[in-house]
Order: structure tokens, then sequence, then C-alpha cells
């Protein structure tokens, strides 16, 4: 989004007046940013950390209807899903891609054989899509030969649809940013600004960047979102004494979820796979994913204090084991073949489900003196919620009248981008997914000799480059674990490759010795703290 001297430059000038100030960098906050500015609306966006660095990067990866929230009655979450999935699908080539499902039943279990087909049914009539089919056991395992063979009954396939979460979300909020908008990570708001009256009038933010003077911003704002997902009430409570804090108009409930990752090599999947867990009878789903395999995902209650960087459990570690191990007997997996791991927090409304999974995905969003909070809702569904945050605010910005539904999601570059580089095809639509309209300037300024993948993933190592030189890093975890996603995708985490990384690093970003070996202690803890089951003992600095 911007180098340190524009980071500068930044600072430097936003003391005026805005129409819209957006706390929160993740998909939603994204969103509303992307849509207020394409409209014209004058817009700020701050996210404390990096952006896509709180849930949006540690989704599920899937841009799905959400058939698993059909047997809760949540039909209209998963109507509005799966059509933006389709819309998805059309438009954001390259980065969101179409995934098959497999559904393996087996004798025992909670939902039987004819109710899924009929379920499924349903989910396609939803997209006007028809994709789904069933497959006897024989047949299942045609698709999939490393199944669970005992007392498998048979099941079903069908489609959904995977991506880059943060790339989703960086693409989006540089697509606002084209469009005329200011958006700034590591910029944390430390107050709410009020009237007399105490209606919120604007923020104050602090620069959170270690290098050079610390620096603070009273910003203005005719109406200030507050779209920062699991922390929606710090913000909200940001100056009340602890006699006057505020409650919610309906209670929230924090879930984690949780993943691992598998080398390929040790679980090679072409499609993904999704069986009732053996204990609890909930789906988990294995999938592949940027070269590697994901299994995931947990649902629990989480209980601890709100950090942007949870880390999994012991007991959720066995339990998705448990289920990896149901699904795939034969291989053997243990927990010595986990490379890597993720968790997230999402907040649900809270309606005293006994089972997490049961609550409700409907996003819900409230205005309070000013301050207009927006939390729930799903990756897939981001424009919808950012649409209907913004209708909320017709009757102050005549501007939204001009919102239209039929205008893309994600901007359409050029495609005859596609058919002008020595590159194969599958990596230029990758690429055209990833950079929309900076695809062209990525191409042109980069290296041929760069334009070759990073070991076993399909990053380039022109996009570490363009990374550091284009794309706001400030620490090495926004660029190992969020533009390129080396941190989850290689063995040792990048460690392996650290070296060359750091040719290029401190090259682009004028880091020094010092500067370097301080943000790789901090990246090896991070790593051994959130991101994995064993310490990181291997790269000595």
């Amino acid at each position: 989004m911007c180098t340190s001297s524009q980071r500068d430059d930044i600072w430097a000038s936003i003391d005026n007046h805005f129409d819209l100030i957006i706390i929160g960098g993740g998909i939603t906050g994204g969103g509303i940013f992307r849509e207020a500015t394409a409209v014209g609306l004058k817009t700020l966006l701050v996210e404390a950390h990096d952006f896509a660095s709180g849930t949006s990067s540690r989704s599920s990866k899937l841009v799905h209807g959400g058939f698993r929230y059909l047997k809760n009655g949540q039909l209209k979450v998963t109507f509005d899903s799966v059509r933006e999935r389709e819309r998805l699908l059309r438009e954001g080539r390259g980065l969101i891609n179409q995934i098959g499902f497999i559904i393996a039943t087996y004798k025992g279990d909670r939902i039987p054989t004819w109710t899924l087909g009929l379920g499924l049914t349903l989910y396609d009539l939803l997209a006007w899509k028809w994709g789904h089919q069933y497959y006897s056991a024989d047949g299942l395992l045609n698709l999939c030969p490393q199944l669970n063979t005992n007392q498998l009954q048979g099941g079903y396939r069908y489609f959904d649809a995977l991506t880059d979460d943060a790339r989703l979300v960086y693409r989006v909020i540089r697509e606002g940013v084209i469009q005329g908008g200011i958006a700034l990570n590591y910029a944390r708001v430390v107050s709410l600004l009020r009237t007399h009256t105490g209606s919120v009038a604007g923020v104050n933010i602090c620069d959170v960047n270690p290098v050079g003077e610390q620096r603070t911003k009273e910003i203005l704002s005719t109406v200030v979102i507050n779209a920062t997902g699991a922390w929606v009430d710090e913000v909200r409570n940001m100056g009340a004494s602890e006699d006057n804090q505020r409650t919610n108009i309906l209670k929230l409930r924090k879930l984690r979820g949780s993943h691992l990752i598998f080398p390929y090599q040790k679980l090679p999947l072409t499609r993904a796979i999704s069986v009732w867990h053996p204990s609890d009878k909930r789906p988990v789903f294995t999938f592949p994913w940027e070269n590697v395999t994901i299994v995931g995902t947990t649902d629990v209650d989480h209980d601890l204090a709100i950090e942007t960087d949870p880390g999994i459990s012991q007991s959720e570690t066995y339990y998705l084991l448990e289920a990896v191990n149901f699904s795939f007997p034969s291989l053997s997996l243990t927990i010595n073949d986990v490379q890597a791991t993720f968790s997230g927090i999402r907040t649900v409304i809270d309606t005293g489900k006994k089972e997490p999974s049961k609550e409700s995905r409907e996003h819900i969003f409230w205005y309070e003196d000013g301050l207009l909070t927006v939390t729930g809702g799903k990756l897939t569904t981001f424009r919808l919620i950012a649409r209907k945050v913004l209708q909320s605010l017709e009757n102050t910005f005549s501007k939204i009248d001009s919102i239209n539904a039929k205008t893309p999601i994600l901007a359409q570059p050029d495609t005859d981008i596609l058919q002008d580089s020595f590159l194969n095809k599958n990596t230029l639509v990758k690429l055209f997914g990833r950079y929309g309209k900076d695809l062209e300037t990525f191409l042109a300024i980069a290296d041929k000799s760069e334009l070759v993948p990073i070991r076993s993933t399909p990053n380039l190592w022109a996009e570490i480059r363009w990374a550091a030189r284009k794309e706001a890093i400030v620490h090495l975890d926004d660029l190992l674990l969020r533009r390129v996603r080396l941190g989850l995708l290689l063995p040792c985490h990048g460690f392996s490759v650290i070296e060359r990384i750091r040719s290029i690093v401190q090259v682009e970003l004028g880091w020094d010795d010092e500067r370097w070996a301080e943000e790789v202690k901090i990246y090896r803890n991070l790593i051994d703290k959130s991101y994995s089951l064993e310490p990181i003992t291997n790269y000595k600095n």
C-alpha cells in the first residue's frame, strides 16, 4: 500500500476531516472501505496491526455457501453465501478458485445419506447451479483412494471454492486506495473523540511503527465505523470508566477455529474431503491449498484474553489428528507430520446454544452516538455486509444512493496481460488474481530471474521484492505470513530460505543488520507461539 516514505507522507496529510473513518483492516473493514471509496466518500481505514492480521488471514480459506448451516436452519446465510460465491468465482479469477468436495458417509453417521442428498439439492438450487452427484463406496474410493474403507457407505461430490484470504483482503483494500481512499496499517486507535454531547466525532491514533519518532494524530470524521471483529467491545468502551462500560445490544460469543497443515507429500489430495468427526459428529474438512494440505476446523469457545495471534490448544490438535486418522488411516499420520498450525477468533451472536457450531453466522451492526459497530458474518459475504452498513447511512451521505449492486466485487484488469508474458498460463492467472490492476506494473518491473517459484510453493521470488517495495511491510511477519504465505507453506516456516529473503528485504526496506536480527527474533517467537507445535530450533541468528 505504501513505502516508508509514503507512510510519512500519509501521516503528514491526515489532518483533514473525513466522511468515514473505518477501524479494522480485515475483510469487513476492507469491504466497507472499498465500497465507500467507490461512491466518492472521503474515507480513512486504520488498522492497529497489519492488514488481515486478525481473523481474516486465519480463516479456513473457503469461499463457500455454508452447506453445513442448512441443517441449523440458517437458510438466508446460505442463500446469500452461495450467490456471493458464484460472483466471486466469476470476478476473482486466479484468487478464488472452484474446488470439488466429497462428503463421505459411514454407518452410524448422524445424518443419513438421503438427507445429505436433499440438502445438496437445495444448496445447488440456491446457487442456480447443479453440481452435486452421488457416488457409491467404490466410486468414492476411485476419487480418493486414501479414504477409510471401514463401513464406508458412499457419499456425494459437490463444489465450493478456495482463496488466499490474506491476499483477498489486501486486494480489496488496495482497490479502495486506487479509488482515492487512505489505508494505514500499524495505526492504533487509542481513543475516540467525542463532542460535548458524547457523540463520537473522530479518533485519536498513534503510530505503532517502532522506527523513528512516535506519532499521534487526532482526526475528525462524520461517522466512525468499528469493524474490529473480536475486538469490537474494546473499541466501543474506549474512554469509558469501569462503571460506565457499554453493554451489548446482543451478547457476543468469541469462538476459536484452529487448523493443522501437512506437507502435500504426507497427505496428497486433489479435492476436499469432509467427514463427520468420530467423537462428536461435527464436519471436519481436509483439503489441498497452495501445495500443502489443511485440516480444520475446530469450533470452541475462546475464554482467554483476546489477542491478535492465538494458538492451537493441545486438545484441538489431537481432535484434528483424530479426524484425519479416521479419514485416512492408511497414511498413519502423527503429530510429527504437522508442518504448521494457525488459529483465528471469530465473533458470533450468542444465543446460548450448547454447541458453538450451531450459533448463527449472521452479521449484525448497530449505531450508537456516532459509532457504527459491525461484527459477525462470513468471508464470502463481505460485499453484502459492506453495502448494508453503508446503506444504513443513506440519510447522512447522499452519495450512498449511487451504490450499484451490479458493480463487480473486484475490479477487472485487462485480460490482454494474460497473452503477453512468457510465464505459463497457470502462474499468470494466479498473479492476475493476487494483484489485479497492479499486475501490469508488477510484470514490468520484475527481474525475470525472480519470476520463478520459491521451492514447493506457488509464490515467486519476485513477489517477495514487490511486497517489500510496494505493500506496506512493517515487520517480517507481514511479509512471510500474509503478503506471501511462506510461514505456512514451507517446512521450517521459511527459515530454509531466510538468507535469500534477507538479501531482498534489507535492500528494499533499508533494514540494517541489527533491525534484521530483531525482526527474525520477533518472527521466530511468533511462529513458536502461534503457528507451530514445536519450537524452531534449526535456525540460529
